[in-house]
């Protein structure tokens, strides 16, 4: 069983006038390889509002994967690849961005129109160099395609996104080795969760509080474990709701610039060049 390597607490950061927790990078912690990013972003649409004003709007990336667990709402994602798609609370969307596509994030309409709670975490996801400059792709997964774990006494459920668990597989594919989960658990409930031996480990805590030996973590904190263990194993104190994100370490040299993740900085200026000048594809937004 694996032992606590470090918690961080979140930090509130502006990202283009929308308030957001950031749980990684934070406190000195650049990155969990493979994980590169985490934000958690909770809010109550105000409402009375056109799509187009809400969201993120028409924006690139490249060498990497942005990923996104709708908690509360939906998201209508739109791309350079013409997908146009709309996932609910419990899914997921799975982005490869590849060799560069651009796309947008926007709450759904009715959402902007009639307001409401709106909740969601995003997290980057590296991708080795190998496979950079694929072709880029996307994945949508609904709360009912998501495959489940549920405890007998019924107080935790942990849903399997991407990777291995027990005799269940994640629908959604990576470029690396990774295991991604979500999961809620009721006050008293004992949580294992089998991980490779090879792979880092993070859970992000959206709220509640759980324990492990002389250790509580609550709410907006961000777990690393060691590697010295196959599974991860806490209790829970207080009704809580979180992520699982563990992967095998790329390993390799990393440079960043906003939207891209590459691995020279040659790279990342080719990146921009290929973007201004159209290789990543155009995105015109259609709203009703």
């Amino acid at each position: 069983m694996r032992t606590i390597k470090q918690i961080k607490k979140a930090v509130k950061v502006n990202m283009g006038g929308v308030i957001l927790d950031q749980a990684l990078p934070v406190h000195g912690v650049d990155q969990i390889d493979p994980f590169l990013l985490i934000h958690h972003w909770s809010d109550k649409l105000k409402g009375q509002q056109k799509q187009s004003e809400v969201g993120v709007g028409p924006h690139p990336h490249r060498g990497f994967s942005p990923v996104t667990f709708i908690f509360k709402g939906g998201v209508h994602h739109r791309d350079s690849l013409g997908t146009s798609e709309v996932v609910s609370a419990g899914g997921t969307q799975w982005m490869n961005s590849g060799k560069g596509i651009v796309h947008s994030e926007r709450p759904e309409k009715s959402l902007a129109e009639n307001g409401g709670d709106f909740e969601i975490i995003q997290f980057w996801l590296n991708t080795p160099a190998e496979h950079k400059m694929k072709t880029a792709s996307y994945q949508p997964l609904s709360l009912a395609e998501t495959p489940f774990f549920e405890d007998e006494a019924k107080l935790s459920k942990l849903f399997l996104v991407a990777g291995k668990q027990k005799d269940k597989t994640g629908p959604l594919k990576a470029e690396s080795d990774v295991l991604i989960m979500r999961g809620e658990a009721k006050s008293g409930a004992k949580v294992e969760i089998d991980v490779n031996e090879n792979f880092n480990a993070l859970i992000y805590i959206l709220d509640g509080k759980i324990h492990y030996g002389d250790t509580i973590a609550d709410d907006k904190s961000m777990i690393e474990w060691n590697q010295d263990g196959t599974s991860i194993a806490f209790e829970v104190v207080e009704d809580t709701r979180f992520i699982l994100l563990s992967g095998e370490p790329i390993k390799e040299s990393l440079s960043t610039y906003g939207p891209f993740v590459m691995n020279t900085e040659d790279e990342i200026r080719q990146a921009i060049i290929d973007y201004q000048s159209g290789k990543m594809g155009i995105l015109t937004e259609e709203f009703e």
